[in-house]
Formats: C-alpha cells, sequence, structure tokens
C-alpha cells in the first residue's frame, strides 16, 4: 500500500494518513488482518517524525480501524465493510474536481492536465510494481 503526505495543504500529516488508512480498509485495498508498515519505516518512507505515524496509528485503533498485537505490530481490523461501487465512484470524484478545480486556477491546459494525470498513474503503477518485487 502507497501512503503519501503532501506538507503543501493545510492538513496535518496525521490526518492525511488516518484518512488514507481509513479509505484503504474500507475500499478493500487494505484487507482484514494485513499489516502496516511499522512505525519507524513508514516514518523514514514519509520522511515525518515517528510521534507523527504513532499518533495516526492511535488514533485508526481508537476508531476501530486497526488493532495492535504486542510485539507483532498494527493490523487491519475485521469489520472494516468495503465501500460499494458508487461511493468509491462519489469519493473520487470529489477529489478529481478539487484537481481539476485546482489545475484551472493555475490555467493549465486540458492535454497538460490530462498528461500529467498519465505520468503520475504511470509513476504510482511503477513504483508499486518494483515495491512487489
Amino acid at each position: 500500500m502507497l501512503f503519501h503526505i503532501d506538507f503543501k495543504t493545510g492538513k496535518s500529516p496525521y490526518l492525511q494518513l488516518v484518512d488514507q488508512v481509513r479509505y484503504a480498509a474500507a475500499s478493500g485495498g487494505l484487507r482484514t488482518g494485513e499489516p502496516l508498515p511499522s512505525v519507524r519505516q513508514l516514518a523514514e518512507e514519509l520522511r515525518v517524525n515517528r510521534n507523527t505515524i504513532a499518533k495516526a496509528y492511535a488514533e485508526l485503533e481508537s476508531q476501530g480501524v486497526i488493532e495492535t498485537v504486542a510485539g507483532k505490530g498494527c493490523f487491519i481490523r475485521d469489520g472494516n465493510t468495503p465501500f460499494t461501487k458508487s461511493v468509491r465512484q462519489r469519493l473520487l470524484v470529489k477529489e478529481v474536481d478539487e484537481a481539476v478545480v485546482t489545475a484551472h486556477h493555475l490555467q493549465v491546459e486540458r492535454a497538460d492536465f490530462l498528461a500529467l494525470v498519465k505520468e503520475r498513474l504511470d509513476y504510482f503503477e511503477h513504483k508499486a510494481s518494483k515495491e512487489k518485487s
């Protein structure tokens, strides 16, 4: 699972991580029993303080999304039912709309915007395939 933090938004890094794990668990991107990266590993990967990751994991545990097993790590809890296709679509439309509005404000041409989207999709697909091998 790929997590990322955007330091340019007004949203705190730990809340960004909480949202990403919640969405991934609810949509089936993370499955029940699947381990999350260790606090140290994820902090290094995202280049944030370990306390930020620990705070996000604590929040996710209080929400019932994950559970911590002493000495083994954090795992996705059972009971995170996947979003329906229409709910996933609605969530994605919201995010895409925000990107389109931002592109408009930055006066990015349609072709350039679409090329950038394709480039980012390729980048994340490549990154995910490298992590699996």
